[in-house]
């Protein structure tokens, strides 16, 4: 068995599980085909590319994605450690200015001497120790091998993109900075207002406007967490006052009420010269794009930087093909890391990379593979993927109801703590178990209350 570990991706989680292993004293080839090549939904050639929004979302730690990064910075997490080097203001969540991002994380992996890159396209299973962390857009022989080897075919859904403004183009007459509930007129989010005759107007053009054809073959599955606007307003417009556009907690500061809907718009990068519409990922066409976002009035001169877009995701039936350490049951020296593994979201794919790059290295060593406790969010992660119960897999992002129920009566406000409180107990008790070494302050645990 060689003892080089091969690494096929260099996103969120192959750069983490190239790291991940590093640091457990592997050699780390580490491919992707960037530059030489970009798939539908890439542009940078640089690794870490964030491909829809640049939020990492929340950053309480009594919130399951905030525990989920608290457990990673224990386990030395190069994707937390570049978001707050690269953080942007966002409220009490965690964005980052995406280039300042992946140039941080470039520099992480250029830093590790065990670890050389390659610019390559791979179309084949590797017969080595390897970790799969291809992303969700998957293609070509690669995919082809895959489907064949687990014996079934790829799942689809349909992932989508929010469109940039610039924010010298956007008209301060008619938007206020704000956090939701915060001070008026002060905050890290711009909101656009809409009365409820403007709102009337805007939600008519989005049910109507023309939308990107799919292909005669393809059906879309769209991912819960990530609807595109029009999906989300054809279930009714009440979706949208309840959604993206909630105007609760944003009162005007000119007016000193509350709209009858907002648009929340959120900085992309440290300088905050552009702009991300939250929630306005879209499959519309560009040309119904242009009509319909300038309904809103704070945009109706807009530059609008980058238009949305809709892309292909694909991911592996896991609870049929992946044992529980993310190594597929037909070829168990293949990991597979992130997305196609069937989690969601920035945070979950990094993750379930440093996961996948500790049990790589530890096969290496002949050393044994790692599970973390269910009650982790990390654990959560690994028990949805091993969901054999569900007759059709769908991807998730991280969330409580992963996790076993606490012991007890627990009030609804105190939960998260409860469940913040348990995991990282059991966490860090695991870590201590399994010799892992904590690689930054252990969180300070919230208080328990009654």
């Amino acid at each position: 068995m060689s003892q080089e570990l091969l690494v096929i991706g260099g996103g969120l989680a192959g750069c983490e599980a190239a790291l991940a292993a590093a640091r457990s004293g592997v050699s780390v080839r580490l491919v992707d085909m960037k530059p030489a090549e970009f798939s539908p939904a890439h542009h940078s050639p640089r690794l870490g590319e964030l491909v829809c929004s640049n939020s990492l979302r929340s950053d309480a730690i009594t919130s399951a994605v905030g525990l989920l990064k608290a457990e990673m910075t224990l386990l030395g997490s190069a994707v937390m450690q570049a978001a707050r080097a690269t953080a942007v203001g966002a409220g009490k969540a965690l964005a980052v200015d995406r280039e300042a991002f992946a140039g941080h994380l470039e520099g992480q992996i250029a830093a590790q001497p065990l670890i050389s890159r390659e610019t390559a396209r791979v179309d084949e299973l590797p017969r080595d120790v390897a970790v799969l962390a291809t992303g969700p857009l998957t293609a070509g022989a690669l995919a082809e091998e895959l489907a064949k080897i687990t014996s079934s075919n790829h799942l689809l859904f349909y992932d989508a993109i929010a469109p940039i403004v610039s924010l010298e183009s956007v008209d301060m007459q008619r938007a206020y900075w704000g956090d939701r509930y915060g001070e008026p007129g002060q905050g890290d989010y711009l909101n656009c207002p809409l009365s409820r005759e403007e709102w009337g107007e805007f939600y008519s053009a989005l049910i109507s406007a023309e939308q990107v054809p799919l292909k005669d073959f393809e059906s879309p599955k769209f991912f819960e967490g990530c609807l595109p606007i029009e999906v989300m307003a054809a279930r009714g417009e009440k979706t949208l006052l309840f959604g993206p556009m909630k105007p609760v907690g944003l009162e005007d500061p000119a007016t000193g009420k509350r709209p009858h809907a907002v648009v929340q718009l959120r900085k992309e990068n440290a300088e905050g010269s552009l702009l991300n519409l939250v929630g306005f990922q879209t499959k519309l066409t560009y040309k119904s794009q242009d009509l319909v976002f300038r309904k809103i009035p704070a945009l109706a001169r807009a530059e609008f930087v980058r238009w949305g877009s809709i892309h292909r995701n694909t991911f592996l039936d896991a609870p049929r093909v992946l044992d529980p350490h993310q190594r597929l049951k037909a070829a168990p020296h293949l990991f597979v890391a992130g997305q196609l593994s069937g989690v969601e979201g920035y945070v979950e794919s990094a993750a379930m990379g440093i996961l996948c790059g500790v049990n790589a290295a530890n096969l290496l060593h002949a050393r044994p593979l790692l599970t973390p406790p269910p009650t982790s969010a990390l654990g959560g992660l690994v028990t949805h993927l091993q969901n054999t119960a569900t007759k059709s897999f769908q991807p998730s992002n991280i969330n409580f109801g992963l996790l076993p129920p606490l012991e007890g009566r627990v009030f609804k406000r105190l939960r998260g703590a409860a469940q913040a409180r348990r995991g990282l107990s059991d966490f860090l008790a695991w870590m201590e178990a399994s010799s892992l070494a904590p690689a930054g302050e252990i969180p300070e645990l919230p208080e328990e209350t009654t």
